[in-house]
């Protein structure tokens, strides 16, 4: 078994789910349970400046190993787990030499992970798989992410012979809730440019996100009972319906791909006096992800237009914004990590991810922050599983990365 596997087999045994509308930072303080270990492990690979800051950041340095100007660069991932599903007491099994066949994660209850399902399977057959026992999530998501650049430090930290410049690694909490970077001191970091390693398949390389924004729905209704409601009652759930029905029907996630963006309704609660939606409203292109925000704004006009002033109370905030703005600078950040690619067997897959990563906001913040893949599939559920050929892979373009700029 390498070390980055090892590696990943012991993080995701740690439960770090993240949660929504925690009052705390992290979210949850079980994520500073592999926070801390990575802080020890940095410290037991002889690394420079480990430091696990109030915040939870935990960040550390490998000394240039050339007396050739290179940059400073840093490998960023985030350690926490979504709160869709699952992270606890995640049992990780080993398929070996893939069959293409159905794979059954749990018989008892009838959990199966097939290629009917998942035609990405397909494209692995003699591979070797990590998967759940169908009952919680993997976290490769982004733990493989973590295994990676800890296995690539190792490594470099063990082979002072491959010149390389200074090099920084940065492990963040509460990603999977948007508030990732919410504390991240770029300045502090020091790096001249960083890379997130954050999931994807095998040779995908990420330069350009969602730009994304979150809306928070109050709606007041007027319980009333219902056998003497007519011109009384307010149903806050049939307002929060009628105001999801204004909202274009082919614009939600389940018809959309590519650079289309879409209105995900994330969460609806409450009863007939009042209720509580959630959204999450993404777009590729910055004029039609604001137009969304705007369709938004008159949707709930027209409610409260139908239904009486002060129905609806819309919260709208914008949470990042497509990252490829700020990369396209720097070309010669996304040539680099290119040619890493290349180095390794794999030509780059570029493709606008349909989601962000913590380099959407670091881009923003004055660090230029691309993304690698990590070898994971089907993210936040229990049929995530991990390559773990890919996974190697993505240890394997750090490497070079950091190689090639020093060369």
């Amino acid at each position: 078994m390498t070390d980055v596997l090892e590696r990943f087999l012991r993080y995701v045994k740690i439960d770090t789910q993240s949660a929504y509308h925690s009052e705390t930072y992290p979210s949850t303080l079980k994520q500073l349970d592999l926070l801390r270990l990575l802080e020890l492990e940095l410290h037991e690979l002889g690394l420079q400046d480990v430091r696990l800051d109030d915040f939870g950041y935990v960040t550390a340095t490998l000394p240039a190993t050339t007396n050739q100007k290179a940059p400073t660069i840093g490998f960023i991932a985030h350690v926490d787990t979504s709160p869709s599903a699952s992270g606890e007491d995640v049992k990780p099994r080993m398929v070996e030499n893939y069959d293409g066949s159905e794979i059954t994660l749990n018989a008892d209850l009838n959990v199966m992970l097939s290629p009917v399902d998942f035609p990405s399977l397909n494209q692995h057959e003699g591979k070797t798989l990590v998967v759940t026992d169908g009952t919680t999530l993997l976290g490769a998501d982004d733990k493989a992410g973590v295994a990676a650049i800890m296995s690539a430090v190792a490594y470099l930290a063990a082979h002072p012979e491959i010149p390389h410049g200074r090099i920084k690694v940065g492990f963040t909490p509460d990603e999977e809730v948007g508030a990732g970077v919410d504390h991240f001191d770029v300045e502090a970091f020091g790096a001249d440019f960083a890379y997130t390693l954050d999931g994807g398949p095998a040779g995908e390389f990420s330069c350009e996100t969602f730009n994304a924004a979150g809306a928070s729905l109050t709606i007041h209704g007027k319980s009333v009972h219902p056998g003497d409601s007519k011109f009384k009652l307010k149903n806050a759930l049939q307002v929060a319906i009628d105001f999801h029905n204004l909202l274009p029907v082919f614009d939600r996630p389940e018809h959309t791909e590519n650079r289309e963006g879409f209105f995900h309704l994330v969460s609806l609660s409450g009863e007939a006096d009042l209720a509580a939606m959630e959204y999450i409203i993404r777009d590729h292109n910055r004029d039609t992800f604001e137009e969304k925000k705007t369709l938004m704004l008159q949707a709930v006009d027209f409610i409260n237009f139908r239904y009486g002033a002060g129905t609806v109370d819309l919260d709208l905030r914008d949470q990042y914004y497509n990252m490829y703005e700020k990369l396209a600078l720097h070309p010669e950040i996304l040539d680099l990590a290119r040619e890493a690619y290349r180095a390794v067997g794999l030509e780059p897959v570029e493709v606008p991810t349909r989601g962000g990563t913590d380099g959407s906001r670091l881009s923003f913040m004055g660090l230029p922050t691309p993304n690698i893949f990590t070898g994971g599939y089907n993210y936040h559920g229990r049929f995530e599983y991990l390559v773990v050929e890919e996974l190697k892979l993505a240890r394997d373009v750090i490497i070079e990365i950091v190689r090639l700029a020093a060369a």
